[in-house]
């Protein structure tokens, strides 16, 4: 059970490292912090156990390179449409004999030298590699993308899936219902894991029971947003009864 960070806060990161959630994503594609904040986001989040993923802006080899260097516990991946996007999405976070990645002694995910021979040997079974199916050509090739080793799940954004299929009210319509179980099978058959972004908690029940393993419920920017208007609403309702009385 996961919540999205999109505020680029190191004290978002570390409240949300307390708040007993399995792992947290640090948005950089959708977010409002930069690979600068990355950094301070990932100490703080050491406050807590859970583990902590990066969404990187794109299928870039070099950006990866770097986010995996201040040494998260995964990376996912925008967009993966096609077999050949997979194959360079391992590439890029796998280092050799898997991929093509560089190491460097001195990186924050080498404990910068002390623990660069363990991290040489542990760092393709550790790191978590996410690949996001958000279009209908990412679906039409989901069974042929979990195929790719080095892969470990296929992940939904719901939204732009949606949106790819030309579908208003996603929750309503059968054939995005079809479209996410598809999905889920396709990661199982490949012994993957499916996840997912959850507006509610309605929405992570019902994905759950559909077999998605990671679930995210909310980010920290949502929350943010959600409470101060209910809060706003509070203060002004308390205010109107005592003007009223």
């Amino acid at each position: 059970m996961g919540v999205w960070l999109n505020l680029g806060s190191a004290v978002s990161a570390e409240i949300a490292a307390h708040a007993g959630y399995d792992w947290l994503l640090i948005d950089l594609e959708h977010g409002s912090g930069d690979y600068r904040d990355l950094s301070q986001q990932l100490w703080a989040a050491q406050a807590g156990d859970a583990a902590v993923i990066v969404r990187v802006t794109a299928l870039s080899a070099p950006d990866i390179k770097r986010v995996l260097d201040l040494g998260p516990h995964g990376v996912m991946l925008p967009n993966i449409e096609t077999v050949e996007q997979a194959v360079s999405a391992v590439e890029a976070v796998r280092i050799p004999p898997l991929g093509l990645r560089g190491a460097a002694t001195s990186t924050r995910a080498s404990l910068y030298g002390y623990g660069y021979e363990a991290y040489i040997r542990e760092a393709n079974s550790s790191i978590l590699l996410a690949v996001q199916i958000e279009s209908v050509s990412g679906l039409a090739n989901a069974a042929e993308i979990a195929a790719v080793e080095g892969i470990d799940v296929l992940f939904v954004g719901p939204l732009d899936l949606s949106i790819s299929m030309g579908i208003q009210e996603p929750q309503q319509d059968e054939r995005f219902h079809e479209a996410l179980l598809s999905v889920v099978q396709a990661a199982n058959r490949s012994n993957k894991a499916a996840g997912i972004l959850a507006r509610n908690e309605s929405e992570a029940e019902r994905y759950l029971t559909m077999g998605f393993r990671l679930v995210a419920s909310g980010s920290d920017r949502g929350i943010l947003a959600s409470t101060m208007s209910k809060g706003a609403a509070a203060l002004k309702a308390v205010a109107s009864k005592t003007t009223a009385a």
